[in-house]
């Protein structure tokens, strides 16, 4: 009995031994399980303008998709607005045309000035004084003639003085095409052509203010136009309706609450990492999801986000022993959620398949 002792002793050393260098050579498979919660981001919907609500088209647990409509205020005052904005907007878009046409008016007067009168003008004017003179040397002989008579009564003095009178007038003729041509040949006096340039410098100042009045006006139907718009309350993104705020007849100003949407996605997991295991799961890490309501069914994600920061363990995810312990928040997306998974439920995070606690 006594041989037996140190046999029996023998073989328990030998076996923990073994079964030491055993488990040094065979760790645990065990994965590592994270704790967190899911995070569903969600969106307060308010219109931007102010107004008469005239209808809410969903009501609380409705689903939406990205851009459907979700209530609507009475647009007929912002329908008006607008009316009347494009209509400016015409207006003065004409009166620019209006300045325009005035400016090439004025452009072409002054270059008109500047340039002097034009050949065939001028060539006009010579033309216009050869025929003045031939019809004052006619009349010149005629009076010579007249003259000649009226001295020995053979015409008489009525007949004299009108050919006298003729004779006045060809000359004046005569006289006033020579200067309209030394007018023309001489060319626009300078101070004609600084009335020109001036007005060519009030014709652009027009046009400048005109071009102004359009830009405005444009600004105008545009910043009405958006007003107009905004008096569709659409979804931003697929979400589920979880607060309806108000009724239609409602008057409200831009800003309070009309619905408020939980988004589909991004769903997101806030889970919590110990510093000795943080290397395992930096940004990028493929990881699976389990949740209480459904053990065995895993949900893919990716870590997308490791706080800088140590902090310790919110009071919702561990023990009360654990609690006092710092670890790395970081964030999981999950990227194949199926609308299961709501806002705070508690989930375990893990970088195997293991579903078991």
């Amino acid at each position: 009995m006594k041989k037996a002792i140190p046999i029996i002793l023998l073989a328990a050393i030998l076996g923990g031994g073994g079964w030491y260098f055993y488990k040094k050579q065979h760790p645990s498979e065990d994965p590592l399980v994270l704790h967190g919660n899911v995070d569903i981001r969600g969106v307060d919907l308010g219109f931007r303008v102010a107004g008469r609500i005239a209808e809410v088209l969903k009501d609380e647990g409705d689903t939406v998709k990205a851009g459907e409509l979700l209530a609507r205020i009475d647009g007929e005052p912002y329908q008006r607005e607008a009316d009347q904005a494009r209509a400016a907007l015409v207006q003065a878009k004409a009166a620019s045309e209006q300045a325009k046409a005035k400016l090439g008016q004025a452009k072409a007067d002054a270059d008109l000035k500047r340039a002097g009168y034009r050949k065939e003008e001028i060539q006009q004017a010579e033309a216009s004084l050869s025929e003045a003179k031939v019809t004052m040397d006619n009349a010149e002989r005629a009076h010579s003639r007249q003259e000649s008579l009226v001295k020995s009564n053979a015409v008489s003095r009525q007949a004299y003085e009108n050919v006298e009178a003729g004779y006045r007038e060809a000359e004046q003729r005569m006289k006033l095409a020579q200067a309209n041509l030394d007018r023309l040949q001489a060319g626009f006096r300078s101070e004609e052509i600084a009335a020109a340039e001036a007005t060519v410098g009030a014709a652009q100042a027009a046009v400048g203010a005109s071009e102004a009045d359009v830009v405005k006006a444009e600004a105008a139907v545009k910043t009405v136009e958006i007003k107009l718009a905004d008096t569709e309350l659409k979804s931003p993104s697929d979400g589920v309706v979880i607060t309806r705020a108000l009724e239609p007849g409602a008057i409200v100003q831009a800003g309070p609450t009309v619905l408020s949407l939980s988004l589909e996605k991004p769903v997101w997991v806030r889970a919590y990492v110990h510093e000795p295991e943080l290397g395992k799961f930096p940004p990028g890490t493929r990881v699976k999801v389990f949740s209480d309501s459904d053990p065995k069914k895993g949900f893919s994600g990716t870590v997308g986000f490791v706080s800088p920061r140590a902090e310790f363990t919110p009071k919702s995810v561990e023990t009360k022993e654990l609690r006092t312990s710092l670890v790395y928040r970081m964030r999981v997306v999950v990227d194949d959620s199926d609308g299961s998974l709501r806002q705070g439920m508690p989930v375990r995070v893990t970088l195997g398949a293991h579903t078991d606690e």
